[in-house]
């Protein structure tokens, strides 16, 4: 009797152990697939467009090269071009370009990024520099009916 409530306790060990290391496997094959999946910025110098639309719909356009690898670091790079923010949960948040701010609590207008005319997927941390794209903020307001 004491042999086989010994012999259930190490099979009820076994099976915690191999649950963690299942589930360890399982965290490593998502995290590779990511990664493999991923956006990826290309690497050497890219010729870039950056447009800035106003409130107004004027447009201000920056020719640039860059070895940058995502958006936000060539940005940083333009002296006369200029972003204000702060980091939030899903990553830079922008409040300003050029000084002017779009405030959606007082005015439902926010900034868009466009990437070669189509809504941006990513955020202008995460958006990589490719060599011959267009990249727009555009201040949008949200009509409401």
């Amino acid at each position: 009797m004491e042999q086989e409530k010994e012999i259930m306790k190490k099979n009820g060990v076994a099976k915690w152990v191999i649950a963690v290391i299942a589930l360890v496997v399982l965290v490593g094959v998502f995290g590779a697939v990511y990664y493999a999946y991923a956006p990826k910025a290309q690497e050497g110098s890219k010729a870039i467009t950056i447009t800035v639309v106003d409130n107004e719909g004027e447009e201000t356009v920056y020719e640039w090269k860059t070895d940058a690898e995502y958006l936000m670091e060539a940005v940083n790079e333009i002296e006369d071009l200029s972003l204000d923010g702060y980091e939030s949960d899903y990553g830079f948040f922008i409040v300003a370009v050029n000084g002017l701010e779009a405030v959606y609590e007082n005015d439902n207008a926010y900034w868009a990024l466009y990437v070669n005319g189509e809504y941006g997927n990513y955020g202008v941390d995460t958006q990589p520099v490719t060599d011959g794209e267009t990249y727009s903020f555009v201040y949008e307001v949200v009509v409401s009916e």
